[in-house]
């Protein structure tokens, strides 16, 4: 297990960079996937303050192993894929700054009660851009599972995967779990295609838990992820509600976090789920 790294989004500790990089010290984490820095956007940052971030990053001896954007979590028909599509450029420059090794993106919000297959080729042709947009960079894209896009279920991540093949997939299981997928199927289905995984779990009624509590199959799938020679991880707690959840979740959704699980602080929940996942290794 030396060789396993693990890393997280510390914004859910804490909205500040400064008191991010004492919870991944604290929990003895590598580094970061970066969401939120001093209570914005990563993807809306300036250049200038990656700059600033990547000078505490390396003083603090920890790296940015992904950028953790808003990427693709828009509405395929309503929103403005072009000026989107800016905003990805702008965080392919902020990646490089950053030294990520990773942008994690989505494959759009598909609108309530359409069917999914009927925006199949439009969705493959803008994760196409993003791929376009980003040759040449030595980042790498990396699809993430995620309730309402396209990719919510593991056969339509597999056609984005399959599609565009410089795209890898990031596995999310309580994400799985909260779409009605079954997660060993999903995994047996991906696991060629993934990068590195989203440690959450979930029971069956959508609520987070920490990692081995729920019915996502964690212990089995990072074990046989390790076993294939996996070994990164980004824990995503969501056991608490944290400054900027809102703004991660679709118009009028509600995350379901921390109801079976309580926890006195944002910073406590972290460090739950940051043991949690510790001991199921």
């Amino acid at each position: 297990m030396s060789n396993i790294r693990i890393f997280a989004f510390a914004d859910e500790s804490s909205p500040m960079i400064d008191q991010q990089i004492v919870a991944m010290h604290r929990n003895g984490l590598q580094g970061l996937e970066i969401r939120n820095v001093d209570n914005e956007n990563v993807s809306f940052i300036s250049l200038e303050k990656a700059k600033e971030v990547r000078k505490k990053m390396d003083d603090a001896g920890l790296i940015t192993w992904s950028i953790g954007s808003p990427i693709g979590k828009i509405d395929i028909e309503k929103d403005d894929f072009a000026k989107h599509l800016d905003v990805f450029r702008h965080t392919l420059e902020l990646a490089d700054i950053l030294g990520a090794e990773n942008i994690r993106l989505f494959s759009f919000f598909i609108p309530e009660g359409k069917d999914p297959a009927d925006y199949k080729n439009e969705v493959i042709d803008r994760m196409g851009a993003f791929a376009d947009a980003a040759k040449g960079s030595n980042v790498v894209l990396c699809h993430e599972n995620e309730k309402g896009i396209y990719g919510d279920m593991a056969n339509r991540c597999l056609e984005v995967l399959q599609a565009v093949p410089s795209i890898k997939g990031i596995f999310d299981p309580a994400n799985f779990v909260q779409c009605g997928q079954d997660t060993l199927q999903a995994w047996n289905l991906l696991k060629p295609y993934i990068k590195y995984m989203h440690i959450k779990d979930a029971l069956a009624d959508g609520n987070v838990v920490p990692a081995g509590q729920g019915i996502g199959n964690v212990k089995q799938i990072v074990g046989d992820f390790i076993a294939n020679g996996g070994k990164e991880f980004t824990l995503e707690p969501h056991l608490a509600v944290f400054a900027g959840l809102s703004a991660l979740e679709r118009e009028n959704e509600k995350s379901v976090v921390g109801h079976q699980f309580v926890y006195e602080s944002n910073e406590q929940a972290f460090d739950a789920a940051c043991n949690a996942f510790k001991c199921l290794l």
